[in-house]
């Protein structure tokens, strides 16, 4: 009897070691940091810009309001332009630190996305996983659009596949949509990228970059960026963007640390 309960013993600890080791390996440990050092310089483009998708509003739904987007031309074309780009610098693009397992806390802000003149903003933003225990507040799409239903369709996708995170009406001005539990699916080895298009409007699209770590930003218009308060440290950097893809580089960050990324047109 004694043997069998010190094997069933034996068996726990183990299980309970295994899970703090894996724990540590894939999770992201908040601590205060001292002295942190900061990453900033510029995203460049190398390539030619897309053209702008011509969309003709006029075959859609809801065409007379959404023609009063300010982008629209005469008769109802609306360019939607994926890749932005301003003296060979882009814009949008996420720059993440991969490979860090500890340092400055979350954001707790909302991350917020608004349906506006049968459009989204922002059009390129960051998602995370949502914490254990955390029911609502760390995402959600908004309508701001009267009389006017949108349905906000969010998708994990990989390659050509998509899987369906959420799929929720919002039938007019002020209708939200917390996206907190849906998030809750997201897994680090299969979700990168998140994708958010309205099912009653589909030229209506968004893009995030999933995360796992604080360390994130999105590049202005004039391509630069800047993360902050980093542990000294050697790390693999990413500049991503949704429609040029991605480059890495190995960057040793100490106080101030400079480093420009290039991505080139597909």
């Amino acid at each position: 009897m004694k043997t069998i309960r010190l094997m069933a013993v034996t068996t726990v600890v183990a299980l309970a070691l295994a899970g703090n080791a894996q724990a540590k390996k894939t999770g992201y440990e908040e601590i205060t940091v001292s002295n942190g050092g900061s990453l900033s310089g510029t995203i460049m483009f190398k390539g030619n810009v897309p053209a702008p998708i011509m969309e003709d509003l006029s075959k859609g739904k809801n065409a007379e309001f959404c023609a009063t987007h300010p982008d629209t031309q005469e008769g109802g074309i609306r360019p939607r332009q994926k890749v932005v780009v301003q003296d060979g610098k882009l814009k949008n693009a996420v720059i993440l630190i991969e490979n860090i397992n500890k340092g400055k806390a979350w954001d707790e802000k909302t991350v917020n996305v608004e349906f506006r003149r049968c459009d989204i903003f922002p059009k390129v933003t960051v998602i995370r996983k949502t914490p254990k225990g955390m029911k609502e507040g760390l995402a959600q799409v908004t309508n701001q659009d009267e009389n006017i239903l949108h349905n906000p369709h969010g998708y994990s996708v990989k390659g050509a596949n998509r899987k369906t995170l959420f799929n929720k009406p919002l039938p007019s001005k002020g209708s939200v949509a917390d996206i907190t539990k849906s998030l809750k699916r997201l897994k680090q080895k299969k979700d990168s990228h998140f994708f958010l298009q309205c099912d009653q409007h589909n030229y209506m699209e968004a893009d995030a970059r999933i995360v796992w770590n604080p360390y994130y930003t999105v590049s202005a218009a004039d391509g630069s960026f800047t993360l902050d308060n980093i542990p000294a440290g050697t790390y693999k950097v990413t500049a991503w963007h949704p429609y040029v893809g991605e480059v890495t580089q190995e960057i040793t960050v100490e106080k101030e640390t400079k480093a420009n990324f290039e991505l080139t047109a597909k």
